[in-house]
């Protein structure tokens, strides 16, 4: 009796150790899943404007920093929506439709470089777009 409830014991903390195992490692550990065609871009001090496009749909704007400001709440925007515009002082973002976004920057009137970042999230993956605008 007392070598059954051995192997009954060592059966369970064996699947224990295995289940807290597998759920560890798939954990945060998404693949890419948006696929953006580019994530940089440098911009001239005159303003311009880049369309990017994604392999996959199901993304959605999470945030949007310029220098040091930082944009997460879009009030009155539908995220999840296959098309919208976010308008701010100094740039446009616009989802044109599932696959393709259009991010447009004003001209850069500051003696320092302008840096926007537009964070995408998909589920549990995260990507961004870094664009570097040159000074005046």
């Amino acid at each position: 009796m007392t070598k059954y409830l051995l192997m009954k014991k060592v059966s369970i903390f064996s699947l224990l150790i295995l289940s807290i195992t597998l759920i560890l490692s798939s954990c945060g550990r998404w693949s890419d899943n948006i696929k953006l065609s580019t994530k940089s871009a440098e911009f001239s001090a005159n303003g311009d404007s880049i369309i990017v496009t994604t392999k996959g749909g199901g993304w959605w704007l999470s945030g949007i920093t310029v220098d040091t400001n930082h944009f997460y709440n879009f009030d009155g925007i539908d995220v999840l929506a296959d098309s919208y515009a976010v308008k701010q002082d100094c740039f446009v973002f616009e989802r044109l439709d599932k696959y393709t976004l259009f991010i447009k920057l004003e001209p850069n009137t500051l003696n320092t470089k302008r840096i926007v970042i537009v964070e995408l999230e998909a589920g549990d993956y995260f990507d961004r777009v870094t664009i570097t605008q040159n000074p005046k």
